[in-house]
């Protein structure tokens, strides 16, 4: 996939266009952003885990992480306000699509007895969150240079309407949806 102005020439638009109707190529629905997030409670007590969660994601990424930190201090959890508690990457344009391609077509089909993904998981405006076990999936990420196995949530933020132009756009992107 490429970037967005080869977007409504390639076959996804029209697609989308003729199934719902869209009197605009404006009102196509198109993938906005993806947000890949990786929590890291034990990072109160070992300040070094932020710098090797950060190395992953700009590994797999391309691009630079950036650290979350509490808004509020939690007692219970032994937590100040201030203190990293995770990482975020937010993805646009042609290194967002790049991401998209290595997600469903490499790293979904290294995942052990995978079915597909869950077709549920809609947020009602047409967002879809998933999320992976571990990052070892990832083709950058080798094995003997990790510290510890970490999962991630990805988040995929559309401009479509309803759940369902979500779902039919993300297919046609090549999402393997459980059938």
């Amino acid at each position: 996939m490429s970037v967005l102005k080869d977007y409504y020439t390639s076959d996804v638009a029209p697609a989308l266009m003729k199934k719902f109707g869209y009197k605009s190529v404006m009102q196509i629905p198109r993938l906005d952003k993806v947000v890949i997030n990786v929590g890291a409670g034990d990072a109160k007590d070992n300040a070094k885990v932020i710098d090797a969660i950060m190395t992953d994601l700009a590994a797999i990424t391309g691009q630079k992480p950036v650290v979350c930190r509490a808004k509020k201090s939690v007692a219970n959890f032994k937590l100040r306000e201030g203190m990293p508690i995770g990482v975020k990457v937010t993805l646009r344009g042609e290194k967002m699509y790049e991401f998209v391609n290595k997600l469903f077509n490499v790293a979904f089909p290294r995942v052990r007895d995978f079915r597909g993904i869950s077709a549920n998981s809609f947020d009602g405006k047409g967002n879809y969150s998933t999320g992976v076990k571990e990052q070892l999936i990832f083709p950058e990420i080798e094995y003997d240079k990790i510290d510890k196995v970490r999962g991630m949530d990805i988040n995929f933020i559309t401009t479509a309407q309803t759940d369902e132009e979500g779902r039919e756009l993300l297919s046609l992107l090549g999402a393997p949806f459980i059938k």
